[in-house]
């Protein structure tokens, strides 16, 4: 970890369930399930379940986007 970042407690950082983040993004469960399953979204499993992150959904989208014009 670089000396500036600052350093983020799990007890601080936002779980979303993969539903959430279908809606969040606008996608389906199974798109989820894709970018978790590749490695382009991490996420932590929880028993039989996957919880990502809510700023790694947030950099993946902000990384996604493109200027179309």
């Amino acid at each position: 970890m670089a000396a500036d970042e600052p350093e983020i407690h799990l007890a601080q950082m936002q779980f979303l369930t993969v539903a959430e983040v279908a809606a969040m993004m606008r996608v389906s469960k199974m798109t989820v399930y894709r970018l978790v399953h590749s490695g382009e979204l991490p996420a932590a499993r929880v028993g039989r379940s996957f919880r990502v992150p809510r700023n790694a959904v947030e950099d993946y989208l902000r990384n996604a986007y493109f200027d179309a014009g």
